[in-house]
């Protein structure tokens, strides 16, 4: 029995709760080596080893959402519009308009520091919902918090303006305003950083006092929870606040994928079973998994060094992935619907 734990204890320290501190010990471990420093040119793309891994591995977790998506029946069978007719709508539309083309570079950007605390936020839903909690208990709270632990170092810290860059799409079709955006956050960044301390000091406060009287009024405390956030938020405010490594893209990206790897494997494992036609067959799960590695890894790989400023289609392609896959995300995983 799972009992507190989404799939176990040992899966879920590996892929869930222990996740940031295995990216930010990956992150200390690669810093000011050759795989981070040293630049190296794969057909025709420059980059090091690590930002050619860790793009590729981004890009293959965004196109892993098709698994759960398109490829579980229960779920497309609720939303066959949005996940057939709105990507290839918004497909047309970015190949078809500069400015649609510039939005969605922006919009992606944005969405994905967003998107990347909601997971968390999801995860420990799922926690909270295995000790028996009712769903909307806490869930205002919760959404606060990890949008806090997360945004807020990114809006205070060391990596505000590498966010902020995206917005040099704008120049594309002559909206040179967009591109005073960095400019105004860098000149502002230290006002920001005050108000996110005392606010955020205000709130911490406030989360843990509501808890409390939840607390007394019978909600369970779930230490998986408490753990994930207390790892997540120390990563977070660590790595996005200083960048003592040089590494924070890497750190944060790598764990948010690799959650969503465990996640995807945990949910859809017996449904890719069935699909492939491995029911019954001795190494049917090892064969499902290599087949999902494989067809995530093909695109993450294509997608990573396809070069996008030269074929805008492929750019296109791209953006409506990372798009539907931070849209999906917000409604095919359901604690409300005792779908995970």
């Amino acid at each position: 029995m799972r009992g507190p734990y989404i799939a176990g204890p040992v899966y879920d320290a590996v892929m869930f709760i222990g996740a940031p501190l295995l990216a930010l010990g990956l992150g200390v471990a690669i810093s000011g080596t050759a795989l981070a420093d040293e630049e190296i040119v794969v057909w025709g793309q420059a980059g090091t080893v690590t930002s050619f891994f860790i793009g590729s591995f981004v890009m293959a977790h965004l196109g892993l959402v098709v698994v759960r998506s398109h490829l579980n029946p229960q779920i497309f069978r609720r939303h066959p519009a949005r996940f057939v007719a709105v990507p290839l709508l918004l497909l047309f539309l970015l190949w078809a308009s500069d400015w649609a083309l510039a939005v969605a570079v922006v919009l992606s950007v944005l969405w994905d520091a967003v998107h990347s605390s909601l997971q968390t936020f999801g995860l420990g839903r799922i926690y909270d919902a295995r000790r028996g909690n009712p769903p909307a208990s806490g869930r205002r709270l919760d959404l606060g918090l990890n949008l806090l632990l997360y945004l807020g170092p990114i809006v205070a810290g060391a990596t505000l303006l590498d966010h902020l860059q995206a917005f040099s799409a704008f120049e594309r079709v002559g909206a040179v305003v967009f591109r005073q955006v960095p400019i105004h956050a860098e000149a502002h960044q230290a006002t920001l950083a005050w108000a996110l301390v005392i606010g955020g000091s205000i709130y911490l406060l406030a989360y843990v006092l509501q808890y409390i009287r939840l607390a007394r009024q019978g909600h369970a405390t779930s230490w998986q929870k408490v753990a994930l956030l207390v790892s997540t938020g120390a990563c977070s405010i660590y790595t996005w606040g200083f960048n003592s490594f040089g590494e924070a893209f890497f750190i944060m990206n790598f764990f948010h994928a690799w959650q969503y790897f465990g996640l995807v494997w945990w949910s859809e494992r017996g449904n890719l079973r069935r699909l492939g036609r491995l029911d019954g067959v001795r190494w049917g799960g090892a064969a499902a998994l290599a087949m999902m590695l494989l067809a995530a890894g093909a695109y993450g790989v294509w997608a990573e060094w396809v070069d996008s400023n030269e074929q805008r289609f492929a750019l296109a392609i791209t953006l409506v992935v990372s798009l539907m896959h931070f849209w999906y995300d917000g409604f095919i995983w359901s604690v409300r619907r005792r779908e995970v």
